[in-house]
Protein backbone atom coordinates (compact mmCIF):
# COMPACT_ATOMS: atom_id res chain seq x y z
CA UNK A 1 0.00 0.00 0.00
CA UNK A 2 1.31 3.42 -0.90
CA UNK A 3 1.56 6.02 1.83
CA UNK A 4 -0.21 9.38 1.72
CA UNK A 5 3.15 11.06 1.21
CA UNK A 6 3.78 8.97 -1.89
CA UNK A 7 0.33 9.75 -3.29
CA UNK A 8 1.08 13.47 -3.03
CA UNK A 9 4.40 13.35 -4.85
CA UNK A 10 4.40 15.40 -8.07
CA UNK A 11 6.08 12.59 -10.01
CA UNK A 12 3.02 10.37 -9.51
CA UNK A 13 0.42 12.64 -11.06
CA UNK A 14 0.18 14.64 -14.27
CA UNK A 15 1.10 18.21 -13.33
CA UNK A 16 -0.86 21.22 -14.50
CA UNK A 17 2.08 23.62 -14.67
CA UNK A 18 4.17 24.02 -17.81
CA UNK A 19 7.75 22.83 -18.02
CA UNK A 20 9.08 26.39 -17.80
CA UNK A 21 6.94 27.05 -14.72
CA UNK A 22 8.28 23.87 -13.14
CA UNK A 23 11.88 24.99 -13.72
CA UNK A 24 11.14 28.40 -12.17
CA UNK A 25 9.64 26.72 -9.09
CA UNK A 26 12.66 24.46 -8.79
CA UNK A 27 15.12 27.36 -8.97
CA UNK A 28 13.13 29.20 -6.28
CA UNK A 29 13.15 26.10 -4.09
CA UNK A 30 16.92 25.70 -4.30
CA UNK A 31 17.63 29.37 -3.68
CA UNK A 32 15.33 29.37 -0.67
CA UNK A 33 16.67 26.19 0.92
CA UNK A 34 20.35 27.06 0.46
CA UNK A 35 20.01 30.71 1.46
CA UNK A 36 21.45 29.99 4.89
CA UNK A 37 23.29 26.66 4.64
CA UNK A 38 26.47 25.41 2.95
CA UNK A 39 26.62 22.08 1.12
CA UNK A 40 29.05 19.17 1.51
CA UNK A 41 28.93 16.39 -1.11
CA UNK A 42 30.75 13.11 -0.49
CA UNK A 43 31.24 10.32 -3.02
CA UNK A 44 33.88 7.78 -3.92
CA UNK A 45 34.70 9.83 -7.04
CA UNK A 46 35.19 13.54 -7.34
CA UNK A 47 33.69 15.93 -9.92
CA UNK A 48 37.06 16.15 -11.68
CA UNK A 49 40.13 13.98 -12.16
CA UNK A 50 43.64 15.48 -12.13
CA UNK A 51 46.52 14.53 -14.41
CA UNK A 52 49.90 16.11 -15.07
CA UNK A 53 50.45 17.74 -18.44
CA UNK A 54 53.68 17.53 -20.46
CA UNK A 55 55.13 20.35 -18.36
CA UNK A 56 54.40 18.52 -15.13
CA UNK A 57 51.61 20.91 -14.19
CA UNK A 58 48.34 19.66 -12.65
CA UNK A 59 45.29 19.86 -14.91
CA UNK A 60 41.82 18.47 -14.36
CA UNK A 61 39.09 17.00 -16.55
CA UNK A 62 35.49 17.33 -15.52
CA UNK A 63 33.65 14.09 -14.79
CA UNK A 64 31.01 12.99 -17.28
CA UNK A 65 27.38 12.30 -16.62
CA UNK A 66 24.26 13.93 -15.26
CA UNK A 67 25.08 13.24 -11.61
CA UNK A 68 28.12 15.52 -11.62
CA UNK A 69 26.13 18.15 -13.52
CA UNK A 70 23.24 18.02 -11.08
CA UNK A 71 25.28 18.08 -7.89
CA UNK A 72 27.79 20.69 -9.00
CA UNK A 73 24.87 22.76 -10.26
CA UNK A 74 23.92 23.31 -6.64
CA UNK A 75 27.08 25.40 -6.31
CA UNK A 76 25.13 28.23 -7.93
CA UNK A 77 23.07 28.45 -4.75
CA UNK A 78 25.57 27.95 -1.93
CA UNK A 79 29.18 27.38 -0.89
CA UNK A 80 29.98 23.79 -1.82
CA UNK A 81 32.62 21.28 -0.77
CA UNK A 82 33.14 17.89 -2.46
CA UNK A 83 34.99 15.10 -0.60
CA UNK A 84 36.20 12.09 -2.59
CA UNK A 85 38.95 9.48 -2.77
CA UNK A 86 41.96 10.26 -4.92
CA UNK A 87 41.90 8.16 -8.12
CA UNK A 88 45.26 9.23 -9.58
CA UNK A 89 48.65 10.25 -8.23
CA UNK A 90 47.81 13.74 -9.46
CA UNK A 91 44.61 13.73 -7.37
CA UNK A 92 46.69 12.83 -4.32
CA UNK A 93 49.19 15.57 -5.14
CA UNK A 94 46.38 18.13 -5.41
CA UNK A 95 44.97 17.01 -2.05
CA UNK A 96 42.76 20.02 -1.36
CA UNK A 97 41.83 23.40 -2.80
CA UNK A 98 39.37 25.38 -4.87
CA UNK A 99 38.66 24.58 -8.50
CA UNK A 100 36.61 26.45 -11.07
CA UNK A 101 34.22 24.42 -13.16
CA UNK A 102 34.44 26.37 -16.40
CA UNK A 103 31.10 25.33 -17.91
CA UNK A 104 29.16 26.21 -14.78
CA UNK A 105 31.29 29.27 -14.02
CA UNK A 106 31.55 28.77 -10.29
CA UNK A 107 34.02 27.53 -7.69
CA UNK A 108 33.92 24.39 -5.59
CA UNK A 109 36.17 23.37 -2.72
CA UNK A 110 37.54 19.89 -3.44
CA UNK A 111 39.22 17.55 -0.95
CA UNK A 112 40.76 14.22 -1.92
CA UNK A 113 41.24 11.55 0.72
CA UNK A 114 44.35 9.42 0.29
CA UNK A 115 43.88 6.12 2.10
CA UNK A 116 46.69 3.59 1.85
CA UNK A 117 46.71 1.32 -1.18
CA UNK A 118 45.81 -1.64 1.04
CA UNK A 119 42.91 0.19 2.69
CA UNK A 120 41.48 1.41 -0.60
CA UNK A 121 41.80 -2.03 -2.18
CA UNK A 122 39.86 -3.60 0.68
CA UNK A 123 37.25 -0.83 0.68
CA UNK A 124 36.66 -0.77 -3.06
CA UNK A 125 37.86 -4.01 -4.66
CA UNK A 126 36.85 -6.47 -1.96
CA UNK A 127 33.83 -5.02 -0.14
CA UNK A 128 32.11 -2.36 -2.29
CA UNK A 129 32.99 -4.21 -5.50
CA UNK A 130 32.17 -7.03 -5.68
CA UNK A 131 30.62 -8.06 -2.33
CA UNK A 132 27.98 -5.34 -1.90
CA UNK A 133 27.41 -4.66 -5.60
CA UNK A 134 26.82 -8.34 -6.39
CA UNK A 135 24.60 -8.77 -3.35
CA UNK A 136 22.41 -5.79 -4.16
CA UNK A 137 22.01 -6.89 -7.77
CA UNK A 138 21.08 -10.44 -6.62
CA UNK A 139 24.01 -11.81 -8.62
CA UNK A 140 25.74 -14.19 -6.21
CA UNK A 141 25.75 -17.90 -7.04
CA UNK A 142 25.00 -18.80 -3.44
CA UNK A 143 26.14 -22.47 -3.49
CA UNK A 144 29.59 -21.29 -4.59
CA UNK A 145 30.00 -17.61 -3.71
CA UNK A 146 30.63 -15.37 -1.93
CA UNK A 147 33.19 -16.92 0.38
CA UNK A 148 33.58 -14.59 3.34
CA UNK A 149 36.94 -15.50 4.81
CA UNK A 150 39.69 -13.89 6.85
CA UNK A 151 40.71 -11.74 3.88
CA UNK A 152 37.14 -10.45 3.55
CA UNK A 153 36.96 -9.55 7.23
CA UNK A 154 40.31 -7.77 7.04
CA UNK A 155 39.03 -5.79 4.03
CA UNK A 156 35.89 -4.93 5.99
CA UNK A 157 37.68 -3.74 9.12
CA UNK A 158 40.90 -2.28 7.68
CA UNK A 159 39.46 -1.12 4.34
CA UNK A 160 35.73 -0.39 4.15
CA UNK A 161 35.30 0.67 7.77
CA UNK A 162 38.53 2.66 7.83
CA UNK A 163 37.79 4.59 4.62
CA UNK A 164 34.21 5.32 5.71
CA UNK A 165 35.55 6.66 8.99
CA UNK A 166 38.03 8.84 7.09
CA UNK A 167 35.16 10.31 5.07
CA UNK A 168 33.26 11.05 8.28
CA UNK A 169 36.28 12.70 9.90
CA UNK A 170 36.93 14.95 6.90
CA UNK A 171 33.26 15.92 6.61
CA UNK A 172 33.14 16.67 10.35
CA UNK A 173 36.17 18.92 9.94
CA UNK A 174 34.41 20.86 7.22
CA UNK A 175 31.18 21.04 9.25
CA UNK A 176 33.03 22.55 12.21
CA UNK A 177 34.54 25.20 9.94
CA UNK A 178 31.11 26.46 8.89
CA UNK A 179 29.19 29.07 10.85
CA UNK A 180 25.83 27.76 9.62
CA UNK A 181 24.27 24.31 9.68
CA UNK A 182 25.43 22.28 6.67
CA UNK A 183 23.63 19.86 4.40
CA UNK A 184 25.71 16.72 3.76
CA UNK A 185 24.78 14.71 0.65
CA UNK A 186 26.36 11.24 0.64
CA UNK A 187 26.32 9.09 -2.48
CA UNK A 188 25.93 5.34 -2.89
CA UNK A 189 27.03 2.01 -1.47
CA UNK A 190 30.64 3.00 -0.91
CA UNK A 191 29.64 5.13 2.09
CA UNK A 192 27.08 3.08 4.02
CA UNK A 193 28.88 3.49 7.36
CA UNK A 194 29.63 7.20 7.02
CA UNK A 195 26.30 8.64 8.28
CA UNK A 196 26.57 7.05 11.74
CA UNK A 197 30.31 7.77 12.04
CA UNK A 198 29.61 11.40 11.18
CA UNK A 199 26.66 11.71 13.53
CA UNK A 200 28.58 10.12 16.42
CA UNK A 201 31.61 12.38 15.90
CA UNK A 202 29.74 15.63 16.54
CA UNK A 203 27.69 16.93 19.49
CA UNK A 204 23.96 17.39 18.76
CA UNK A 205 24.21 21.16 18.31
CA UNK A 206 26.89 20.80 15.61
CA UNK A 207 25.37 17.96 13.60
CA UNK A 208 24.54 18.68 9.97
CA UNK A 209 21.51 17.46 8.08
CA UNK A 210 22.58 14.17 6.49
CA UNK A 211 21.03 12.92 3.24
CA UNK A 212 22.23 9.62 1.78
CA UNK A 213 21.17 8.49 -1.71
CA UNK A 214 21.63 4.89 -2.85
CA UNK A 215 22.06 4.45 -6.62
CA UNK A 216 21.73 0.65 -6.83
CA UNK A 217 18.89 -1.78 -5.96
CA UNK A 218 18.11 -2.71 -2.36
CA UNK A 219 16.97 -6.35 -2.10
CA UNK A 220 14.74 -7.67 0.66
CA UNK A 221 15.96 -8.86 4.06
CA UNK A 222 16.26 -12.50 3.00
CA UNK A 223 19.06 -11.76 0.54
CA UNK A 224 20.93 -9.62 3.07
CA UNK A 225 21.42 -12.79 5.12
CA UNK A 226 24.27 -13.55 2.74
CA UNK A 227 26.30 -11.15 4.87
CA UNK A 228 27.34 -12.05 8.41
CA UNK A 229 25.13 -10.44 11.10
CA UNK A 230 27.84 -7.97 12.13
CA UNK A 231 28.30 -6.62 8.60
CA UNK A 232 24.63 -6.25 7.76
CA UNK A 233 23.84 -4.72 11.15
CA UNK A 234 26.63 -2.17 10.81
CA UNK A 235 25.41 -1.24 7.32
CA UNK A 236 21.87 -0.68 8.57
CA UNK A 237 23.07 1.18 11.65
CA UNK A 238 25.30 3.32 9.45
CA UNK A 239 22.46 4.31 7.14
CA UNK A 240 20.12 4.96 10.06
CA UNK A 241 22.53 7.71 11.07
CA UNK A 242 21.15 9.73 8.13
CA UNK A 243 18.19 12.06 8.46
CA UNK A 244 16.85 11.25 4.99
CA UNK A 245 17.59 8.15 2.93
CA UNK A 246 16.83 8.16 -0.78
CA UNK A 247 16.31 5.10 -2.98
CA UNK A 248 15.56 4.71 -6.67
CA UNK A 249 12.17 3.01 -6.37
CA UNK A 250 9.34 2.29 -3.97
CA UNK A 251 10.38 -1.37 -4.03
CA UNK A 252 13.91 -0.47 -2.92
CA UNK A 253 12.50 1.77 -0.19
CA UNK A 254 10.28 -1.04 1.08
CA UNK A 255 13.21 -3.47 0.93
CA UNK A 256 15.21 -1.20 3.23
CA UNK A 257 12.37 -0.80 5.72
CA UNK A 258 11.86 -4.57 5.82
CA UNK A 259 15.61 -5.10 6.26
CA UNK A 260 15.63 -2.78 9.27
CA UNK A 261 12.65 -4.57 10.79
CA UNK A 262 14.34 -7.96 10.30
CA UNK A 263 17.96 -7.21 11.16
CA UNK A 264 18.09 -4.33 13.65
CA UNK A 265 17.78 -5.15 17.32
CA UNK A 266 14.50 -4.52 19.12
CA UNK A 267 13.52 -2.58 21.19
CA UNK A 268 16.24 -0.17 19.99
CA UNK A 269 14.53 0.11 16.62
CA UNK A 270 11.05 0.44 15.15
CA UNK A 271 9.77 0.78 11.61
CA UNK A 272 6.74 2.81 10.54
CA UNK A 273 5.87 1.75 7.02
CA UNK A 274 3.08 4.22 6.31
CA UNK A 275 5.25 7.19 7.30
CA UNK A 276 8.43 5.77 5.82
CA UNK A 277 10.36 6.11 9.07
CA UNK A 278 12.91 4.11 11.01
CA UNK A 279 13.57 4.91 14.67
CA UNK A 280 16.92 3.64 15.86
CA UNK A 281 18.80 4.65 19.00
CA UNK A 282 16.45 7.61 19.53
CA UNK A 283 17.07 8.95 16.02
CA UNK A 284 14.46 9.18 13.28
CA UNK A 285 15.43 8.44 9.67
CA UNK A 286 13.01 9.23 6.87
CA UNK A 287 13.06 6.87 3.87
CA UNK A 288 11.75 7.96 0.45
CA UNK A 289 12.26 7.16 -3.23
CA UNK A 290 13.72 9.64 -5.72
CA UNK A 291 14.18 8.09 -9.20
CA UNK A 292 17.35 9.46 -10.76
CA UNK A 293 17.33 10.62 -14.37
CA UNK A 294 19.37 12.27 -17.12
CA UNK A 295 20.40 15.75 -18.23
CA UNK A 296 17.89 16.04 -21.08
CA UNK A 297 19.16 19.35 -22.47
CA UNK A 298 22.81 18.25 -22.55
CA UNK A 299 21.90 14.97 -24.24
CA UNK A 300 19.85 16.68 -26.94
CA UNK A 301 22.68 19.14 -27.60
CA UNK A 302 25.11 16.26 -28.02
CA UNK A 303 22.67 14.42 -30.30
CA UNK A 304 22.71 17.41 -32.68
CA UNK A 305 26.50 17.78 -32.66
CA UNK A 306 28.84 17.15 -35.58
CA UNK A 307 30.55 14.39 -33.63
CA UNK A 308 27.32 12.39 -33.41
CA UNK A 309 26.49 13.16 -37.05
CA UNK A 310 29.72 11.48 -38.10
CA UNK A 311 28.81 8.28 -36.26
CA UNK A 312 25.31 8.24 -37.73
CA UNK A 313 26.88 7.36 -41.08
CA UNK A 314 28.70 4.44 -39.46
CA UNK A 315 25.50 3.17 -37.86
CA UNK A 316 23.59 3.49 -41.14
CA UNK A 317 26.20 1.35 -42.88
CA UNK A 318 25.75 -1.35 -40.23
CA UNK A 319 21.93 -1.26 -40.44
CA UNK A 320 21.60 -1.10 -44.20
CA UNK A 321 17.95 -1.43 -45.25
CA UNK A 322 17.03 -3.34 -42.09
CA UNK A 323 14.98 -2.22 -39.14
CA UNK A 324 17.08 -1.86 -35.99
CA UNK A 325 16.86 -3.60 -32.62
CA UNK A 326 19.40 -1.91 -30.36
CA UNK A 327 20.99 -2.57 -27.01
CA UNK A 328 23.65 -0.47 -25.28
CA UNK A 329 25.20 -1.91 -22.13
CA UNK A 330 28.30 -2.51 -20.12
CA UNK A 331 29.53 -6.09 -20.36
CA UNK A 332 28.21 -7.20 -16.98
CA UNK A 333 26.26 -10.34 -16.06
CA UNK A 334 23.49 -8.22 -14.51
CA UNK A 335 22.73 -6.68 -17.92
CA UNK A 336 21.39 -10.03 -19.19
CA UNK A 337 22.94 -9.68 -22.64
CA UNK A 338 23.01 -13.40 -23.40
CA UNK A 339 19.27 -13.81 -22.83
CA UNK A 340 18.69 -10.84 -25.10
CA UNK A 341 20.46 -12.64 -27.95
CA UNK A 342 18.58 -15.84 -27.11
CA UNK A 343 15.27 -13.96 -27.27
CA UNK A 344 16.19 -12.56 -30.69
CA UNK A 345 17.09 -16.07 -31.84
CA UNK A 346 13.73 -17.34 -30.56
CA UNK A 347 11.90 -14.54 -32.37
CA UNK A 348 13.56 -15.43 -35.69
CA UNK A 349 12.49 -19.02 -35.18
CA UNK A 350 8.90 -18.21 -34.19
CA UNK A 351 8.40 -15.37 -36.68
CA UNK A 352 10.47 -16.08 -39.81
CA UNK A 353 9.01 -13.00 -41.55
CA UNK A 354 11.60 -10.96 -39.60
CA UNK A 355 14.54 -12.79 -41.15
CA UNK A 356 16.62 -10.61 -43.48
CA UNK A 357 14.53 -7.64 -42.32
CA UNK A 358 15.85 -6.84 -38.83
CA UNK A 359 19.36 -6.19 -37.53
CA UNK A 360 20.29 -6.55 -33.83
CA UNK A 361 23.08 -4.11 -32.98
CA UNK A 362 24.75 -4.45 -29.57
CA UNK A 363 27.07 -1.63 -28.51
CA UNK A 364 28.89 -3.04 -25.50
CA UNK A 365 31.32 -1.31 -23.15
CA UNK A 366 34.05 -3.41 -21.46
CA UNK A 367 33.63 -3.54 -17.70
CA UNK A 368 35.90 -5.03 -15.01
CA UNK A 369 37.68 -7.24 -17.51
CA UNK A 370 40.32 -7.98 -14.88
CA UNK A 371 37.64 -10.09 -13.13
CA UNK A 372 37.45 -13.65 -14.44
CA UNK A 373 33.64 -13.85 -14.21
CA UNK A 374 33.31 -10.77 -16.41
CA UNK A 375 35.74 -12.12 -19.03
CA UNK A 376 33.84 -15.41 -19.06
CA UNK A 377 30.57 -13.54 -19.56
CA UNK A 378 32.05 -11.62 -22.50
CA UNK A 379 33.02 -14.93 -24.12
CA UNK A 380 29.55 -16.35 -23.42
CA UNK A 381 27.72 -13.46 -25.07
CA UNK A 382 29.97 -13.63 -28.13
CA UNK A 383 29.15 -17.33 -28.47
CA UNK A 384 25.41 -16.56 -28.20
CA UNK A 385 25.64 -13.86 -30.89
CA UNK A 386 27.70 -16.13 -33.11
CA UNK A 387 25.14 -18.91 -32.83
CA UNK A 388 22.38 -16.61 -34.12
CA UNK A 389 24.51 -15.54 -37.07
CA UNK A 390 25.52 -19.10 -37.89
CA UNK A 391 21.94 -20.39 -37.69
CA UNK A 392 20.08 -17.63 -39.51
CA UNK A 393 22.62 -15.45 -41.29
CA UNK A 394 23.04 -15.36 -45.05
CA UNK A 395 25.68 -14.04 -47.38
CA UNK A 396 23.75 -10.74 -47.49
CA UNK A 397 22.40 -10.54 -43.94
CA UNK A 398 24.20 -10.63 -40.60
CA UNK A 399 21.47 -10.83 -37.92
CA UNK A 400 23.61 -9.70 -34.96
CA UNK A 401 26.44 -7.18 -34.93
CA UNK A 402 28.43 -6.77 -31.71
CA UNK A 403 30.61 -3.67 -31.38
CA UNK A 404 32.79 -3.48 -28.27
CA UNK A 405 34.20 -0.16 -27.12
CA UNK A 406 33.47 2.88 -24.99
CA UNK A 407 32.17 5.46 -27.45
CA UNK A 408 29.29 7.59 -26.17
CA UNK A 409 28.77 9.71 -29.32
CA UNK A 410 28.39 6.50 -31.34
CA UNK A 411 25.88 5.22 -28.79
CA UNK A 412 23.86 8.43 -29.05
CA UNK A 413 23.92 8.17 -32.85
CA UNK A 414 22.48 4.66 -32.62
CA UNK A 415 19.85 5.76 -30.09
CA UNK A 416 18.54 8.24 -32.64
CA UNK A 417 17.93 5.43 -35.13
CA UNK A 418 16.47 2.39 -33.33
CA UNK A 419 13.08 0.87 -34.05
CA UNK A 420 13.25 -1.19 -30.85
CA UNK A 421 15.44 -0.59 -27.80
CA UNK A 422 15.86 -3.59 -25.51
CA UNK A 423 16.77 -3.14 -21.85
CA UNK A 424 16.28 -6.55 -20.22
CA UNK A 425 18.55 -6.26 -17.17
CA UNK A 426 18.33 -8.84 -14.40
CA UNK A 427 18.59 -5.95 -11.94
CA UNK A 428 19.36 -2.24 -12.29
CA UNK A 429 19.17 0.61 -9.85
CA UNK A 430 17.67 2.69 -12.65
CA UNK A 431 19.16 2.14 -16.15
CA UNK A 432 19.60 5.50 -17.83
CA UNK A 433 19.86 4.09 -21.37
CA UNK A 434 16.11 3.45 -21.06
CA UNK A 435 15.68 7.20 -20.52
CA UNK A 436 18.29 8.42 -23.00
CA UNK A 437 16.82 6.49 -25.92
CA UNK A 438 13.30 7.97 -25.99
CA UNK A 439 14.68 11.52 -25.63
CA UNK A 440 16.78 11.46 -28.82
CA UNK A 441 15.15 8.73 -30.92
CA UNK A 442 13.78 9.94 -34.29
CA UNK A 443 11.82 6.83 -35.34
CA UNK A 444 9.22 6.59 -32.57
CA UNK A 445 11.12 3.54 -31.40
CA UNK A 446 9.57 1.10 -28.95
CA UNK A 447 11.17 0.43 -25.56
CA UNK A 448 11.28 -3.13 -24.20
CA UNK A 449 12.00 -2.80 -20.51
CA UNK A 450 12.75 -5.32 -17.77
CA UNK A 451 10.50 -5.10 -14.74
CA UNK A 452 13.67 -5.41 -12.65
CA UNK A 453 14.99 -2.01 -13.73
CA UNK A 454 14.32 1.02 -11.60
CA UNK A 455 13.17 2.83 -14.75
CA UNK A 456 10.12 0.55 -15.01
CA UNK A 457 8.46 2.40 -12.09
CA UNK A 458 8.24 5.56 -14.21
CA UNK A 459 8.25 4.29 -17.80
CA UNK A 460 6.10 1.17 -17.77
CA UNK A 461 3.04 2.92 -19.28
CA UNK A 462 5.04 3.75 -22.41
CA UNK A 463 7.10 0.55 -22.65
CA UNK A 464 6.71 -3.17 -23.29
CA UNK A 465 7.57 -4.58 -19.85
CA UNK A 466 9.04 -8.08 -19.63
CA UNK A 467 10.40 -10.48 -17.02
CA UNK A 468 14.17 -10.60 -17.60
CA UNK A 469 14.53 -14.39 -17.36
CA UNK A 470 11.60 -15.15 -19.69
CA UNK A 471 13.26 -15.57 -23.08
CA UNK A 472 10.04 -16.73 -24.74
CA UNK A 473 8.08 -13.66 -23.54
CA UNK A 474 10.94 -11.38 -24.56
CA UNK A 475 10.96 -12.93 -28.05
CA UNK A 476 7.24 -12.21 -28.36
CA UNK A 477 7.76 -8.68 -27.05
CA UNK A 478 10.36 -8.08 -29.76
CA UNK A 479 7.89 -9.31 -32.37
CA UNK A 480 5.07 -7.13 -31.02
CA UNK A 481 7.34 -4.08 -30.88
CA UNK A 482 8.18 -4.51 -34.57
CA UNK A 483 4.50 -4.89 -35.48
CA UNK A 484 2.96 -2.01 -33.49
CA UNK A 485 1.15 0.42 -35.83
CA UNK A 486 2.82 3.77 -36.40
CA UNK A 487 0.20 5.89 -34.62
CA UNK A 488 0.46 3.71 -31.51
CA UNK A 489 4.26 3.84 -31.63
CA UNK A 490 4.08 7.62 -31.83
CA UNK A 491 1.83 7.81 -28.76
CA UNK A 492 4.03 5.46 -26.72
CA UNK A 493 7.12 7.49 -27.64
CA UNK A 494 5.33 10.72 -26.69
CA UNK A 495 4.45 9.33 -23.24
CA UNK A 496 8.04 8.35 -22.60
CA UNK A 497 9.48 11.69 -23.71
CA UNK A 498 6.95 13.66 -21.66
CA UNK A 499 7.75 11.76 -18.49
CA UNK A 500 11.52 11.91 -18.91
CA UNK A 501 11.54 15.62 -19.78
CA UNK A 502 9.61 16.55 -16.65
CA UNK A 503 11.49 14.18 -14.36
CA UNK A 504 15.06 14.90 -15.43
CA UNK A 505 18.22 15.11 -13.33
CA UNK A 506 17.22 18.55 -12.03
CA UNK A 507 13.92 17.18 -10.77
CA UNK A 508 15.81 14.37 -9.01
CA UNK A 509 17.84 16.89 -7.02
CA UNK A 510 14.88 19.16 -6.34
CA UNK A 511 12.68 16.31 -5.10
CA UNK A 512 15.29 15.56 -2.44
CA UNK A 513 15.60 19.20 -1.38
CA UNK A 514 11.81 19.54 -1.37
CA UNK A 515 11.57 16.51 0.94
CA UNK A 516 14.13 18.03 3.31
CA UNK A 517 12.15 21.27 3.38
CA UNK A 518 8.84 19.46 3.90
CA UNK A 519 10.29 17.42 6.76
CA UNK A 520 11.88 20.44 8.40
CA UNK A 521 15.42 19.10 8.03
Amino acid sequence: MRSKQEEKRPADREPSQSLSELRTCQATLLSSYFSDRPLIIAANRGPVTFERNENGELEHDRGEGGLVTALTGLCHHTDTTWVACARTDADAAWKEGTITLEEEGHDIHLTFLTPSEEAYDGYYNVIANPLLWFLQHSMWDIPHAPIIDRETWTAWEEGYTRVNRAFAEEIARRVRSQSQKSLVMLQDYHLYLTPKFLRDSLPPEERPTILHFNHIPWPGPEYWRILPPTMRRQILEGLCGADLLGFQTREDRLGFLRSCESHLNLPRSSVKYEKGQVWYDDHKTYVEDFPISIDVEALRNLAQSEKVDEYEEEVREIIGDNRLILRIDRIEPSKNIVRGFQAFEEMLELYPEHREDVKFLALLVPSRQEVEEYRDYRDELMVAAGRVNTTYGTSDWEPVRVVIGDNYPRAVAALKMYDVLIVNSIADGMNLVAKEGPVVNERDGVLILSERTGASQQLRTGAQVISPCDVYATANALHRALEIPQDERRELARKLRWRIEREDITTWVCEQISALQRLGL
